[in-house]
């Protein structure tokens, strides 16, 4: 690994040289190169003086400075820049120790592997490494590379210590314009929320990789030999908009637990007896269990009915009928009720015939016969 920077890191009145190396590699990304569609042959861009307009080669290409709004254009040469009072144009000086959380992720720019430079700096450097990696700290500093000055963040990672440059405060724009409104969020939809992120589990980055590059070399691949490219899958995603949040949020930690569609019921209820949710599932099962309680019930008033007719023989008829009748028109929690009324009813009307044939026997006439 070639480095690009050599410099040292000052901590304290410990100095500490360092080689810089980039840390990442974006050359494995997909990149494409701008053709001419009539022919296919690519298209170069070339470097045009304005004045002239001749090709101008690189070793004549200069540097110059332009002032926002303005058209004059001021040459600036590396002697000038090298002129210039600056201590970390060869120095990356820490200026604190802070806690990684102080630093906003929006600042972090790009990153640097830092090794030691020479034998003499193997010592201080595992110091500084074990130093912040101990102390759960980061370190950050100032550093120049590349002509320009920049915020440098110091953390120990796999063995060695990375540098981050880091955007300045005033590079970082607000958020203004961004931010919705105030919403209202019920707190079943937030613990749902909670719920899907801790069931999505671990990452693991051997996991990784990149569809969309697979695709397109899959693409070229197709094309170089003449075939027909494949047609993509067919998505998942219906890409409606999400009406019902709760439903949304409920069925999506049922897929991250290994649940589909067929086990619905079986796996919302753990889903739904969280931390101060209702029970939504449970209250849906009770009015059908009552329904489903309510069909003896149905069935005992009827058969209760029946034996009242029969104990009176006189009654029986409308009392059968009766309780047939109001069994079924019973409710779930009503033909017990109907059935006891139905039996005072028919006990009512035997007492009234008792009295009546004893009024009559009192007297002295048979029931069914004139006296003379």
């Amino acid at each position: 690994m070639r480095s690009i920077w050599n410099g040292s890191i000052s901590f304290g009145l410990v100095t500490i040289p360092v080689k810089t190396y980039s840390a990442t590699d974006r050359t494995s990304s997909v990149s494409f190169v701008r053709i001419h569609e009539k022919d296919g042959a690519q298209i170069h861009y070339r470097k045009i003086c304005e004045l002239d307009g001749e090709e101008v080669p690189n070793e004549e290409v200069g540097k110059g400075y332009q002032a926002p709004g303005d058209e004059t254009v001021v040459p600036i040469t590396d002697d000038d820049l090298s002129q210039l009072p600056m201590p970390t144009a060869k120095t990356l000086s820490i200026l604190s120790f802070v806690d990684p959380a102080e630093i906003d992720p929006l600042q972090m720019d790009k990153a640097y592997y830092l090794g030691p430079n020479g034998a003499s700096a193997t010592k201080p450097y595992t110091l500084l490494r074990e130093a912040l990696e101990h102390h759960r700290k980061v370190a950050v500093g100032k550093v120049a590379m590349r002509g320009r000055e920049s915020l440098a963040m110091l953390r120990a990672y796999d063995r060695a210590i990375v540098m981050h440059t880091l955007l300045w405060p005033d590079q970082i724009r607000p958020a203004t314009g961004v931010v919705p409104d105030d919403v209202a969020l019920r707190e079943n939809e937030l613990t749902l929320a909670e719920t899907l992120m801790d069931s999505l589990g671990e990452l693991d980055p051997a996991e990784l990789h990149d569809d969309y590059r697979e695709a397109v070399e899959e693409l070229v691949a197709a094309k170089v030999e003449g075939e027909e490219p494949a047609a993509p899958a067919a998505s998942g995603s219906s890409g409606a908009q999400v009406i019902d949040l709760t439903a949304a949020l409920e069925k999506s930690v049922r897929a991250a637990r290994g649940g589909g569609e067929s086990d619905t019921r079986a796996k919302s209820a753990p889903v739904t007896s969280l931390r101060g949710r209702k029970p939504a599932k449970k209250s849906e099962a009770g009015p059908r269990a009552s329904g489903r309680s309510g069909t003896p019930t149905k069935k005992t008033a009827k058969k209760t009915g029946t034996g009242s007719a029969a104990a009176k023989k006189t009654p029986g008829k409308k009392t059968a009928a009766a309780a047939k009748t109001s069994g079924g028109r019973a409710k779930a929690a009503s033909p017990a009720k109907k059935t006891g009324t139905s039996a005072r009813g028919t006990a009512g009307t035997a007492t009234k015939k008792a009295s009546k044939s004893t009024a009559k026997k009192a007297a002295g006439g048979k029931p069914g016969r004139k006296t003379g």
